[in-house]
């Protein structure tokens, strides 16, 4: 997928998470690693498929500097976007 980036939010299509909302921490060809701050921390990412997420595209530069060089977003700010985006959207 080629207009994924880490720091982008994720919104869950299928499972027993439908609808929660996650951040992207990484990705490869086949799946996506996905952290919420709170059940899913940094170091221990939820794998999903790519066809059973829907990513959203219009999200604050500010979250996606967390990513910029090799620094990681601590569980705190994760779970701020992640809050942030739900209580707007969701």
């Amino acid at each position: 997928m080629d207009d994924i980036k880490k720091g982008m939010l994720a919104i869950s299509k299928a499972g027993h998470d439908f609808k929660k909302v996650y951040m992207i921490v990484d990705f490869d060809d086949e799946y996506v690693y996905l952290c919420d701050g709170v059940l899913r921390k940094a170091d221990r990412p939820k794998k999903k498929k790519y066809k059973h997420i829907q990513i959203v595209k219009n999200v604050p530069t500010e979250w996606l500097r967390y990513f910029e060089g090799n620094a990681k977003p601590t569980d705190t700010e994760i779970k701020k976007a992640v809050k942030a985006f739900s209580d707007r959207f969701v």
